[in-house]
């Protein structure tokens, strides 16, 4: 993919109607909601006996309750019937919602005010698994990436003009019938882009709708489950959540009671927080080249740590003036910059970290269960944000600050990192290669389409120098299992980052008898289960950049379990600092320029047509005169 691919996604009909249609919701919703706060706040209006401030509360709760009530019905719909003629039913339905919301603002009525936000939250539960199961649908692959965080940048952007619009035009003279009007105008136009989006077919017309939620709730959860890296990648999204909330519902009281800002310096530390949210999303296609790259996924939770942690030294103590700061005086204090560049750098990490687990989710799970699954993150979402409210108001209530509570936070987000990684070594070996690739390397690729997305198969090709499992792992979307030589798995250097990649050790007959047997019981185990297999025929790391006669254990490893088998070749790698041109590798200092890399893959091998003959032959011809 170019480095553009994801603006030019604007540009095509499969996307630009979904983007608008799903932006003008995002805003339409926040418009209406931060409008009715601010109504809430600033007048007399009472309800069931609650003051101003519990009913902003209960405002939330109230929008938050349907992700908990209808999700599970709202993704059986996305996974049963086309998801664009779905994204068209709810958009009509925001224009019913929002013109009873109309009536509510003249007459006054907060309580048919607060079932319009019901409504709309219910309308946002049906929307939340159709926006991101019909992506998958309509984008391939290498388009996810770019294509979420597109959406996700489109999303933040209108929670950003949505809530400063809604809080403005509200204090206008006829505040509430301007509201009235835009809010009826946006869903109109929101209806009317969503016509435009093409239709993607039924998914799973078969599927029969089950209306008992509690029970349905459960079973998507449980479904969710049964794919191990997809559930824990669910569990980081709603843990994004958890933070983000926390974060995004104390800079108000920050801005107002801890610094003593203005709305300006409101509008400035929320909207930092939105747009770097929006600018992580997108650099996640630059960053990762246009695939699903889950070593983004520690970088963005490293700087969740970092940064939550530095805005707490950086806040340092309660402004004890009595004076409003404006956003000129804020800005003229130089200490106050690191206080948006700590939220900068947070919302940017945030795009890093979710972008990726979303893509991940949606890529690892099966088209006909990928909104069922979508709406399972939404009720795990939902909960970690009411969790999340329970959480700041005990740590508040029992004195902490608000840059104290930020602090725990950043902590609480280690340990979690910390937790998940451990279950799931991969999103670390992912990030270590990613790392290394994006330090040392340049690598161009060729013929990486020819390796299946899913079921198990086995990768051979030539072996280079010590590196050579990074540069293929770093390239290949699908997660890959090394078959290495046990010393190699065993070594000081390199040996704990293989085992964290789940590598498989061998050794010959003659060296450990066992090692060996149980290599092979391994390798036919992953390849049974569908994962993907990479073995180095040669048996060693050539010594002299000439590829070795290929060995017999491809041969077994077919006989025992029949799957196609993709040749591909490293070139550029001799004689760098990890191969044993002149000796022995790792010796010296590392040489500059590096060298440029070229990972190739050739056409895919069916199960009756291998031999290491032929293997050899493929590899060498790949590979050509450049070592």
């Amino acid at each position: 993919m170019s480095d553009s691919s994801q603006f030019e996604l604007l540009t095509q009909r499969r996307y630009l109607p979904y983007f608008l249609t799903q932006f003008l919701g995002a805003f339409n919703d926040n418009f209406y909601k931060n409008a009715l706060i601010i109504m809430f706040s600033f007048s007399a209006m009472s309800i069931f006996g609650m003051g101003s401030d519990i009913l902003i509360n209960f405002a939330a709760v109230l929008f938050i309750l349907p992700f908990f009530l209808f999700s599970s019905l709202a993704g059986q719909l996305a996974d049963k019937y086309d998801n664009a003629i779905l994204m068209q039913y709810v958009k009509l339905s925001e224009i019913v919602i929002m013109s009873i919301a109309a009536l509510g603002f003249y007459l006054q009525s907060p309580e048919l005010l607060l079932l319009i936000l019901f409504l709309m939250g219910t309308q946002s539960a049906f929307f939340g698994p159709v926006k991101y199961g019909y992506l998958p649908r309509v984008l391939n692959n290498n388009e996810l990436v770019g294509g979420n965080g597109m959406t996700d940048m489109g999303t933040f952007l209108a929670i950003l003009l949505g809530m400063i619009a809604g809080a403005q035009i509200i204090t206008f003279n006829e505040g509430p019938l301007y509201v009235s009007i835009l809010v009826i105008i946006f869903a109109i136009m929101g209806y009317l882009t969503s016509k435009q989006i093409p239709k993607t077919g039924n998914s799973d017309p078969d599927l029969v709708l089950n209306y008992h939620l509690i029970s349905e709730t459960k079973k998507i959860i449980q479904y969710s489950k049964t794919n191990r890296t997809v559930f824990l990648s669910i569990i980081g999204v709603s843990w994004f959540w958890f933070y983000g909330s926390i974060l995004i519902t104390q800079i108000p009281n920050f801005t107002r009671n801890y610094i003593s800002g203005n709305e300006g310096v409101f509008i400035l530390l929320m909207g930092t927080f939105t747009i770097s949210v929006g600018i992580g999303s997108l650099l996640c296609e630059k960053l990762s080249g246009g695939k699903i790259e889950i070593g983004l996924v520690p970088l963005g939770s490293i700087g969740l740590t970092v940064f939550g942690i530095d805005f707490y030294f950086s806040a340092g103590q309660p402004n004890s003036l009595d004076q409003i700061l404006t956003l000129s005086t804020f800005l003229s204090d130089t200490n106050n910059w690191w206080i948006v560049l700590d939220i900068f750098m947070i919302g940017l990490s945030a795009g890093f970290y979710f972008v990726p687990l979303y893509s991940l989710i949606q890529e690892r799970t099966k088209q006909s269960h990928i909104s069922r699954v979508i709406a399972a993150t939404n009720i795990i979402n939902s909960l970690f944000m009411v969790v999340a409210g329970i959480v700041a108001m005990i740590f508040l209530g029992i004195g902490l600050s608000i840059p104290q509570l930020i602090f725990v936070t950043a902590i609480m987000n280690l340990v979690i990192a910390i937790y998940i990684y451990r279950l799931i070594p991969e999103f670390l070996w992912r990030f270590i290669v990613w790392i290394a690739l994006h330090t040392i390397y340049t690598v161009r690729t060729s013929g990486l389409d020819n390796i299946p997305k899913r079921g198990g198969a086995v990768i051979v090709s030539n072996h280079i120098s010590f590196v050579d499992a990074l540069i293929i792992a770093g390239y290949i979307g699908r997660p890959v299992r090394f078959v290495m030589d046990h010393r190699i798995f065993n070594s000081a250097i390199l040996g704990p980052i293989f085992r964290m990649a789940k590598a498989i050790p061998i050794a010959s007959s003659k060296e450990n008898p066992e090692v060996k047997e149980a290599a092979f019981e391994s390798i036919a185990s992953a390849l049974s289960q569908g994962e993907l297999v990479c073995i180095f025929p040669e048996g060693k790391i050539t010594s002299d950049g000439h590829i070795s006669q290929f060995q017999r254990g491809i041969e077994q490893i077919i006989n025992t379990t029949a799957v196609p088998v993709i040749p591909m070749a490293i070139r550029g790698l001799w004689g760098s600092y990890f191969s044993r041109k002149g000796g022995k590798a790792f010796s010296g200092l590392p040489k500059f320029p590096v060298p440029k890399i070229e990972l190739i893959a050739g056409a895919l091998i069916l199960a009756d047509d291998v031999s290491s003959e032929r293997l050899f032959t493929e590899v060498s011809s790949l590979r050509g005169d450049k070592q």
